[in-house]
């Protein structure tokens, strides 16, 4: 695998997270994955149904998340699975400010098996992620920018080439009460193919092989928002083509996008034979 790594992001810059799927879109309901790159992480696994180290992550991520501003006050949760364990945001906690103790550990059906606080009211929407993609972990927030355009498109169009590292365009689930199997079914559907989805009128989620993707897809979702309400008051944006798609697809496998590459070392300067009449 290729090694990845997160470079500095700057102020209004896209984030570049620790790994890269770019996808194109086929029409209709026709999604080819092209190019994978993922960062090589030591593997997730339960050493005990606890997941200590998976709850402090989920609280640190939270804590992330919170200082960018996805996460504010109670809204929002995120979790992490190793096997057939997730580690889950509690309901009613601060995100911003989260401990350990504040995640739950549960199963797959969502019977609590490690941790004293009841888990987030999107256990449902967390679960039907988990089950569909296997080991990763799911962010939803509350977002200013991805509430924002939730509330106004059907869905976000591809205008920057960045947004095929989700999947394309990002589809907006209908509206669904919180906490509702009804959401879950509604976001899952949206997720098809895709590593994010805006829920109308409410938010967003993200998911990714590792807890760190998750985020890092989260604040990509963000930041593609905001691009999208800077550049819909001025005009009306251009959204990328097939076309367009597909040739930063076929540049990104090229260029090994999205991971770091060592500079190719410098080869030893040759002696040179000494011409005739010449000595050495």
């Amino acid at each position: 695998m290729l090694r990845a790594c997160r470079g500095v992001r700057r102020r209004g810059a896209p984030p570049s997270g620790p790994a890269v799927r770019w996808t194109k879109e086929l029409p209709p309901n026709l999604n080819v994955t092209l190019f994978h790159v993922y960062a090589t992480f030591a593997p997730m696994t339960a050493s005990s149904s606890t997941l200590s180290h998976e709850r402090t992550a989920v609280a640190a991520a939270c804590r992330r998340l919170g200082a960018e501003g996805l996460l504010i006050g109670t809204a929002g949760n995120v979790s992490v699975r190793v096997d057939d364990r997730v580690a889950i945001t509690a309901t009613g906690a601060v995100l911003a400010r989260l401990t350990p103790d504040q995640v739950t550990v549960v199963d797959l059906e969502g019977n609590v098996v490690a941790g004293g606080l009841r888990p987030t009211s999107e256990l449902d929407l967390h679960l039907g992620v988990h089950r569909r993609r296997g080991v990763g972990a799911v962010v939803h927030t509350h977002a200013p920018m991805a509430t924002a355009v939730s509330c106004v498109l059907d869905e976000l169009p591809c205008i920057h080439y960045q947004l095929l590292a989700l999947g394309g365009t990002v589809r907006v689930a209908p509206y669904a009460t919180f906490g509702t199997p009804e959401l879950a079914e509604s976001v899952l559907a949206a997720l098809d193919g895709r590593s994010a989805a805006l829920m109308a009128n409410h938010g967003a989620v993200t998911h990714g092989a590792t807890l760190d993707e998750a985020v890092e897809n989260a604040l990509l979702l963000e930041w593609a928002c905001g691009v999208y309400r800077n550049a819909a008051a001025m005009g009306r944006p251009r959204v990328l083509d097939e076309q367009q798609r597909s040739a930063v697809i076929e540049a990104a496998v090229a260029r090994g996008y999205g991971a770091t590459h060592p500079v190719p070392p410098v080869p030893p300067a040759q002696e040179q034979e000494p011409t005739k009449g010449e000595s050495r």
